[in-house]
């Protein structure tokens, strides 16, 4: 019997475009004799649409002006039920009994622990980290901290609250950390409201856009190194990819250039490292992945200095599916394809699943 998959993408964050991307992807590769798809996509206004795979994408051939089909049928989720989980708005339609959710909400709201709460509530399966490793992965400030904790490097820097915006003084920064600097959201992804500045007006134009997309910024250091990423896969035995390496053709590796842009980056994959250096690469990728209680999947995303040193740039805890994202493609080097990849990440999240429903809830 096929298993039933809930696909939910799209959200209110602003990486919704790159989801509905990821999700295009998925729908394209998972395999249908195995799987009964089932598409949920979620609206910039947070609405959430039964959709079907004629129609749930417009302009899904154009990266920047793909949009969701917004077919208005709702629908509601029923907290710890144990059938009929998803019904429909309006109506006391009950949608299929799902196996599985595959949520490719990239960003707020889907990769910050918020999503993973109420599918945890609704007792559903989904796919990557829980609602710890995602809310911590996605605090840069929070997740670096852990980090430093664990024995591993990051860049050095400083994170500010909003309400604490006339503390930042930009002399002061730069007598500590040198320019260039790197001014970004603490809960962002994608490059999204993320600066490189080197004058004071680059810098005060930089924290002014980066508190519209969160209340905490950082203030980085600029790491000179090579801009290497690794795919991280399983539970409680996670594997490494093969290390890729970022070569962008442009001076900073934007949102645009990952996304939308095509000749933004080359990549290199595998990246051209000596064995061992891939292998600590490796090694601290999943060091990193298990001190952050991260689950299913994850993108480990560091520099290489020149003398070899690894400083952990950030964790993607639901990393991008589209055509030109990193996670897929350093699998597909190591062996795994896109296709056996979407099952090996289902069969992760039931696996999951069943081993919390072991956990005694009382006494």
């Amino acid at each position: 019997m096929k298993k039933k998959v809930g696909i939910v993408f799209g959200g209110k964050s602003s990486e919704h475009e790159v989801s509905l991307q990821s999700a295009q992807n998925i729908v394209d590769a998972i395999n249908l004799d195995k799987y009964e798809v089932y598409l949920l996509g979620i609206d910039k206004q947070g609405n959430w649409h039964v959709n079907d795979r004629s129609r749930y994408l417009i302009n899904e051939e154009d990266p920047s002006l793909i949009a969701l089909n917004k077919t208005g049928k709702g629908i509601a989720i029923v907290p710890g039920a144990e059938e009929n989980q998803i019904i429909q708005t309006g109506s006391d339609i009950s949608m299929d009994q799902l196996d599985v959710i595959f949520p490719i909400v990239h960003g707020t709201l889907g990769e910050d622990g918020s999503l993973q709460g109420m599918l945890r509530m609704a007792n559903i399966p989904f796919v990557g980290s829980g609602v710890l490793g995602s809310a911590i992965s996605m605090d840069k400030d929070i997740a670096k901290r852990l980090l430093q904790d664990a024995g591993l490097n990051v860049a050095s820097g400083y994170s500010f609250r909003k309400a604490k915006q006339d503390q930042i003084v930009y002399q002061d920064i730069v007598a500590k950390l040198g320019t260039p600097l790197f001014i970004k959201p603490a809960n962002q992804g994608s490059s999204v409201g993320v600066h490189k500045v080197e004058t004071e007006e680059e810098f005060n134009h930089a924290i002014q856009d980066a508190f519209m997309y969160d209340h905490k910024v950082l203030v980085e250091e600029a790491i000179e190194g090579r801009e290497i990423e690794c795919s991280v896969l399983g539970n409680d035995h996670p594997i490494a990819s093969v290390p890729g390496e970022i070569l962008p053709t442009v001076e900073f590796y934007s949102y645009e250039a990952k996304y939308i842009d095509e000749s933004g980056a080359n990549l290199e994959i595998p990246a051209s490292l000596e064995k061992d250096v891939a292998e600590k690469i490796q090694a601290t990728a999943i060091q990193a992945f298990e001190a952050l209680n991260c689950e299913g999947l994850a993108r480990v995303d560091v520099f290489l200095k020149e003398d070899n040193t690894i400083i952990i740039n950030e964790i993607n805890t639901l990393p991008g599916f589209t055509k030109i994202s990193m996670y897929p493609k350093l699998w597909e080097e190591s062996g795994i394809s896109y296709r056996e990849l979407i099952e090996r990440l289902i069969e992760l999240a039931i696996e999951r699943h069943q081993r919390d429903q072991q956990l005694k809830s009382s006494i």
